[in-house]
């Protein structure tokens, strides 16, 4: 066996080292910098601990702050620092789990008798601070079944045991930094040293496994950087956030509410929401019909049998709502997690030619999950949502031009609704878990080369995320970037060979052979609900004009005004600009200021001189005083400013 190993690295260039040299070697043979600031690495596409050792033929990249990787890797070091200051502050808690996170980590705790409140959080967040300066090394440990088992007995933390239940012998690893040993599969950063500024933002309960069946652990959520410029840039930002919060904004401007009788998770759309949503599904229904599209509508429910047919019992029937029972033996229903199977089925309602081809159904579908009452989160995670489905069944030769139409409604979108900062993801197989994945790589290969090919000549930013893909297909994910530098994942467009096969579809080609068609899945705004909450959040409940739901406000200066001004609400009404008449015995300044908080984008202030010319004095919210325009002016620049727009 050969003692030289070679280290290919992402320039293309490669280099010789000893067999157990380890990514930190490398990086010190490019750089001292460099070898400064690697927290891990990805080494045959796998994130590893810098410091792990290397065995034989790799390709490496070397992970730091600046890679998402880096980044989470941090975190999740930073989580087994709290938990070793938590075990000094509080001896004798017992641990849960301790995860990164999309912005931090948190760790699940069980102070037993202890108490632990945000009175505490400054003496742990110093307790990290003082352990981190120790520059304590992460060692890694395989350990047998039994030993691991021996070890948390001993310790007498049952919440570790219960997780090395699942475990297979020989697949155990330790982690210990400090005195503190954890189970872990890694990677952590070299030492604690890197940890240099912490936050605990929250503190909230979680119960264990996630089952509200067992105990509730105490879970603690923190941040970590290498830099306290950046923390304190970060805590601006969560600020700001707070602000902007869609809870909150959808209560103050009265757009949806939640109700503990109608059921956790289920929102209740109030009149100025449901105008907000219509406008939206409006928006893109005439978009649909421009681009082909025929819109179908399916049942709330469906047969267990259509949900095991399409695999989405299996995947969804643990997050899933009892099955519903009829009176009929055997039979069962399910409120519907998906509208594809039904999409299916209407494809199959009767026979295709390649002549029918592509087809294009388009839904507001309905959909339900049951998520634990510890995850809902506002309208961003709720257990029902619409969706803005559609699915394409079309032939192979079909799915670029498919494909690249998808894109161009998925940028108008965007476009008209000021999400300008985004990257598409190209979203492929992990080439070392080839059977997470079904279908021929012949077919994967093609459908992944096309989507690569359309987005490139589509001019689209795209990164590409190995390991993303569905189980069914590779796909193009839209990772729009708000107006505090968050990222969510708006448009997703997915590839799909497995449901034309499970539900046996079929056309008939020119050569009067059946053949199978493609399937691709879409959804621009992906749930109503999600995007709406974004919305809110992004433009901080600054509608674009033509989605607000009171676009003018028209402000009389007192009562002698009022009846000139209900002609012009109604002259307004007649060309769909809506808004609302402000009648209230109030001063103007006051009314002009409340419309401002109310973020009505127009204020047609009216008196005597309006009165007199048929006229309007405008305002712009956030702009101020526009001048005087007669009110056939106002309408046409109006309509000139939604144009701009949305075209």
């Amino acid at each position: 066996m050969s003692e030289q190993i070679t280290v290919s690295l992402p320039d293309g260039s490669t280099k010789k080292f000893p067999r157990g040299a380890t990514s930190l070697d490398v990086a010190m043979s490019i750089s001292e910098g460099l070898a400064r600031n690697v927290l891990a690495a990805r080494v045959n596409g796998e994130i590893w601990d810098a410091f792990r050792p290397i065995d034989k033929d790799t390709s490496i990249q070397l992970l730091t702050w600046k890679d998402d990787e880096g980044k989470s890797t941090m975190w999740h070091s930073s989580a087994h620092l709290m938990a070793e200051a938590l075990e000094a502050l509080y001896p004798g808690i017992k641990l849960g789990i301790g995860p990164p996170i999309e912005n931090g980590f948190y760790y699940d705790v069980d102070f037993g008798d202890q108490e632990f409140d945000s009175e505490n959080l400054e003496a742990l967040e110093n307790k990290m601070l003082e352990l981190a300066r120790g520059k304590s090394e992460y060692e890694r440990k395989d350990v047998s079944k039994a030993d691991a088992i021996k070890y948390f007995t001993e310790k007498g933390d049952e919440y570790k045991l219960e997780l090395i239940e699942g475990l297979e012998d020989g697949d155990i690893t330790f982690y210990t930094q400090g005195n503190f040993t954890d189970l872990c599969k890694g990677p952590h950063i070299p030492n604690t040293g890197f940890i240099k500024a912490v936050k605990i933002l929250n503190v909230a309960g979680a119960y264990w496994r996630g089952d509200e069946t067992r105990k509730q652990l105490t879970r603690l959520y923190g941040v970590s950087f290498p830099k306290q410029k950046e923390l304190k840039e970060h805590l601006e930002i969560l600020e700001q956030a707070k602000l902007r919060d869609h809870r909150k904004l959808g209560k103050e401007l009265e757009l949806f509410t939640f109700s503990e009788k109608v059921g956790k998770g289920l929102p209740l759309w109030l009149p100025k929401g449901a105008v907000l949503r219509e406008r939206l599904e409006n928006f893109m229904r005439r978009a649909q019909v421009k681009a082909g599209y025929d819109p179908v509508v399916s049942p709330h429910i469906g047969g267990k049998e259509l949900y095991v047919t399409s695999g989405h019992y299996e995947k969804y029937g643990k997050d899933s709502f009892q099955p519903i029972e009829t009176p009929a033996e055997d039979e069962e229903f399910l409120l519907k997690p998906m509208n594809c199977p039904h999409h299916c089925e209407i494809y199959k309602s009767r026979p295709r030619s390649y002549r029918d081809l592509p087809i294009r159904y388009a839904e507001f579908g309905t959909v339900y999950r049951y998520e634990q009452s510890g995850e809902l989160h506002g309208l961003t995670r709720v257990r029902g949502f619409t969706q803005d489905d559609a699915h394409i069944f079309c032939a192979q030769d079909q799915v670029k031009a498919e494909f690249a139409k998808v894109i161009d409604l998925v940028l108008y979108v965007f476009s008209a609704l000021g999400f300008g900062d985004f990257t598409a993801q190209v979203s492929l197989r992990d080439p070392n878990d080839p059977d997470k994945y079904i279908g021929e790589d012949e077919l994967w290969d093609r459908a992944e080369k096309e989507i690569q090919e359309v987005a490139d000549e589509k001019g689209l930013d795209t990164v590409v995320e190995y390991g993303e893909a569905a189980f069914y297909g590779p796909k193009l994910d839209f990772m729009v970037k708000d107006a505090l530098g968050r990222k969510w994942q708006l448009g997703t467009i997915q590839v799909d060979y497995n449901l034309p096969q499970r539900f046996d579809l079929e056309y008939v080609g020119s050569d009067n052979q059946k053949h199978r068609p493609v399937m691709i899945h879409r959804a621009p705004f992906g749930s109503m609900e999600r995007f709406i909450a974004i919305l809110i959040e992004n433009s901080a409940g600054n509608f674009p004009l033509w989605l607000a739901p009171d676009q003018a406000a028209i402000l009389p200066i007192s009562e002698k005004y009022h009846e000139y001004a209900k002609e012009l609400h109604l002259k307004l009404q007649e060309v769909d600009i809506s808004g609302f008449l402000d009648e209230r015995d109030e001063k103007i300044g006051k009314k002009i200021r409340d419309a401002e908080v109310r973020k009505v984008p127009f204020m047609l202030i009216v008196g005597e001189n309006e009165a007199q010319d048929g006229s309007v004095s405008v305002r712009q919210h956030g702009e101020g005083d526009l001048g005087s325009m007669k009110t056939d002016e106002f309408v046409q620049f109006f309509t000139n400013k939604v144009s701009e727009l949305i075209g």
